[in-house]
Formats: C-alpha cells, structure tokens, sequence
C-alpha cells in the first residue's frame, strides 16, 4: 500500500486499523484482546479482554502497549479503558 492509498482512509479508520493490528499481537501472544468501543474527538475507548481480564498487567498492557503505540502516529489522542458489561 502506497502513501497516497493510506492517506484515502479517514482518521477513524487509520486508528481502528492500528487497534486491530495490535490486538492481532496481544491475541497470538499473550491470548488477550483489544477491541475500539468508540472515538470521540481525541478520545479513544478501548475494551480489553480475553487474557486480560483480571490481569494485573492490564494497566502496563493499556499503557504501554495500546497507548503506547496509538501515541507513535495519533500523539493528541488519549486512550482509556471501558469496563466490560454484561
């Protein structure tokens, strides 16, 4: 994929994407998960399961690997997490 072919998808779809790719790793690896619930401005909710459910390390995982990573190519978003309902 070309420059000009990355840059047809909207903002959303670009962070959406990366959210996917990410939770590709954390689901081969470590059998957890990352899923976008929403974007709103430059706030993105994620919800993270599988694995990461009750795991300690979910903190360092939302931190440092979702986050982190978002942070590389969107720096003006924020991330948070949102409980899981049922």
């Amino acid at each position: 994929m070309n420059t000009d072919q990355v840059s047809q998808f909207s903002r959303e779809e670009k962070i959406a994407g990366l959210i996917d790719q990410i939770s590709a790793y954390i689901e081969q690896f470590h059998r957890g998960s990352v899923e976008l619930v929403s974007i709103e401005g430059d706030l993105v909710k994620v919800r993270l399961g599988g694995a990461c459910e009750g795991c300690p390390l979910l903190p360092a995982t939302l931190q440092g690997w979702v986050a982190g990573t978002i942070h590389q190519f969107f720096p003006e978003v924020t991330v948070e997490a949102v409980e899981i309902t049922c």
